[in-house]
Order: structure tokens, then C-alpha cells, then sequence
């Protein structure tokens, strides 16, 4: 005969409540002990539902999925919805629970304040930790962008674009008397000419000493030893070679046309002619209502006293007036052999140029 205790499902009922209650009450005390306040705007319910869910997955929250994983690049889109962004954490294994990290996530608040943007997410990194990193989409590195031809002053005029904190006047401080100088600056020297043109990925907590630093390593890596041997056959120094081009980079629009103006000045050069370069004269103006490369120059220009005016004074300025292009340091390695003297641009606007042996050749090649 089977004994039926009539009492049993009432005992099994109450155990549950009991259960439930404890569930109700202690689960929420418990999950913000482990994982913060709730965000004020869940409900009861909500808060029960999700203590819950994170104290059961506990161990997705607090462990890294991957501890030997590298960083990926993870793109959150302009309104991206929570479970689609836990969803694709997921599938790229930097998190083992995307549910668990949704859950976090709302719990929290912080699903209402992940920022659209590229971040550098690990699996080595717990749960929580990148529901943190994604509160802050400003990447831990920067790009800065230096054009060739650009003066120092323009360099440190772009920085504010970069998201460094460097300011221009800093930057140009830290360019004037570069604390770590390349070894083929005369002592005391500016870095003019000598700041590399390229795109370089920083950190952004770079200061302006260290920015300067990397753009002067940059220039002497690329000035390999063959450069620098045929600027010893051209007759210059290091730095008279870098002065050359750095006048070569401002009077050219087409790189292919490089070689053959280093040819000019060089024909100008040995036979003790002036080398009239208008850059040098814009170099001595300095900035304008038209920025630093002030265009068309006036006859009355010309006559600016400046040992930087290449129409009053003979030979190479006592400094670069730009930071010229690698292209700009081979031409004056390896110019062309020519019989030219002048040179103008062509009436067209292609960015080419006339070359001329006599000044009546010169004359002629000069727009109407």
C-alpha cells in the first residue's frame, strides 16, 4: 500500500516560495556586491531577472575567454542595438557568453552609453573589462599625417587634428632645439628639413619632444648610405644636400620632374649664379593673410633682406625651408645631367615645367 502524505505538495509549494523569496531578496544584494549598483531605471522584476543571470554566469563575466589572445580591432556602428553588438563579441571570440555580457551591460547602464567608434578589444581581457572599454571608443594610438613640403610651422598647425594633446606652440618649441637631434644636424640647429613626411600611428599620450624624436629617426633611416654617397659626388654636406632639397620639394609639382631641377641649380651653383628660387623668398616672408607660401610674389618681394633671399644672396639659404620627400633627397643625389639654367611652368596648369639653357630660350617659354 503506498503512503500519500496529503501535506507533501503544500511542504514542496512553500519550499519554492521559500526559495523564490530568498531569490528575490538576496540575489540583487549579491549581484551588486559582484558587479556594481543596477541601473536606477530597471524595475523589480528586471533587477531579480538579471542578479540571477549574472550570478549563473558568474564565470563568463570574471574570466577571460582567451587569456592568451591578441587584440582585435571591434567596430561598434552608429546605433548599433546591445544584442547585436554582445552577439557579434561573441562570434569573434573575445567574449565566450555574449548573453552574459548584454545582461552586464544592462544591468549596469551601460548599454545605453557604448560609444559608436573603432576599439582594440582582447579576449584576454574579462567581461566587465570590456563592457568598460566600450564606454570609450578614443583609440590608445593616433595618426599623424606630414606632407612634403610642409615647414614646421604647418606641422604643428595639424596637430589639433590629431587628437594629440600637443599644442603648436610646443611642437614648435620642441622642433627648434630638438632634445634628441639627428646626427647630421649642426649643433644647435632646428630640425627643418630633417622631420620626415609620412604617416605615423603614435601613441596619443606622445609629447612634443617625443613626436619630434620619431619624425627625426624616421629621416635618418631613410637616408641611406647610397644617398648619402651621392651627395658627396654632388660636392654637399648632409645638410647642404638637405637645404637643396628641401628648395627642390617647394618648386615641384610632378616628383618625375625632381632630377631635372636638381640639375638646374646645380648648373647655377657651380657657375656662381643666384639660384632665384621664389620658395626661399616665401620662406623669409613667412606667414601671410595667405598662409605661409605666399602666392603670386611681387617684384617688391624680391628685395626682402633675408639671407634666406636666394634673388640677393648667392649659393643655398643657411637652412631648409622645408621638410622635403625622400624623392626631393634622391634628386639631389642623383640629378640629371643637364645644360639647363631656367626653368618655368608651363602655361597649361598641368604642373610641368619649361626648360631652358639661355635666358632668351627662358624668355620665350614664359606665358603670354
Amino acid at each position: 500500500m503506498r503512503f500519500h502524505n496529503p501535506r507533501l505538495p503544500w511542504i514542496v509549494a512553500a519550499v519554492v516560495a521559500l526559495f523564490v523569496l530568498a531569490g528575490i531578496f538576496f540575489a540583487p544584494r549579491l549581484a551588486a556586491q559582484s558587479f556594481g549598483t543596477p541601473d536606477a531605471d530597471l524595475d523589480d522584476v528586471q533587477r531579480v531577472n538579471y542578479s540571477i543571470r549574472m550570478l549563473v554566469d558568474s564565470h563568463s563575466l570574471t574570466t577571460a575567454c582567451d587569456p592568451e589572445g591578441q587584440e582585435q580591432i571591434f567596430v561598434v556602428q552608429e546605433g548599433e542595438p546591445v544584442d547585436s553588438i554582445a552577439s557579434r563579441l561573441e562570434a569573434a571570440g573575445i567574449v565566450c557568453d555574449g548573453g552574459a555580457l548584454r545582461d552586464y551591460l544592462v544591468w549596469s547602464g551601460m548599454d545605453r552609453t557604448i560609444q559608436t567608434g573603432s576599439y582594440r578589444l582582447s579576449p584576454a581581457w574579462t567581461g566587465t573589462q570590456i563592457a568598460r572599454a566600450l564606454q570609450d571608443a578614443t583609440p590608445a594610438e593616433v595618426t599623424v599625417v606630414v606632407y612634403p613640403g610642409w615647414r614646421l610651422e604647418e606641422i604643428a598647425a595639424s596637430l589639433p587634428t590629431t587628437g594629440l594633446e600637443i599644442s603648436p606652440q610646443d611642437f614648435v618649441a620642441a622642433a627648434s632645439l630638438p632634445v634628441n637631434p639627428s646626427p647630421f644636424l649642426p649643433a644647435g640647429a632646428s630640425a627643418e628639413g630633417f622631420l620626415a613626411p609620412g604617416e605615423y600611428v603614435v601613441p596619443r599620450t606622445a609629447t612634443a619632444d617625443q613626436l619630434v624624436s620619431i619624425l627625426i629617426q624616421q629621416f635618418t633611416f631613410e637616408l641611406s648610405p647610397e644617398i648619402q654617397q651621392g651627395f658627396t659626388r654632388n660636392g654637399l654636406g648632409i645638410y647642404q644636400a638637405v637645404i637643396l632639397a628641401s628648395i627642390i620639394e617647394r618648386e615641384t609639382v610632378l616628383y618625375e620632374e625632381m632630377p631635372t631641377i636638381a640639375s638646374v641649380f646645380f648648373n647655377r651653383l657651380r657657375t656662381g649664379m643666384h639660384l632665384q628660387s621664389d620658395p626661399t623668398v616665401q620662406y623669409a616672408i613667412g606667414f601671410t593673410d595667405e598662409g605661409w607660401w605666399k602666392n603670386p610674389l611681387r617684384l617688391s618681394d624680391l628685395e626682402i633682406e633675408s639671407p634666406y633671399n636666394t634673388y640677393l644672396y648667392p649659393g643655398l639659404p643657411p637652412a631648409p625651408i622645408s621638410n622635403p620627400s625622400l624623392e626631393a633627397l634622391e634628386a639631389v643625389a642623383f640629378p640629371e645631367q643637364t645644360d639647363y639654367y631656367f626653368f618655368v611652368s608651363m602655361c597649361d596648369g598641368s604642373g610641368f615645367h619649361n626648360f631652358a639653357e639661355t635666358f632668351d630660350e627662358h624668355l620665350e617659354n614664359l606665358c603670354p
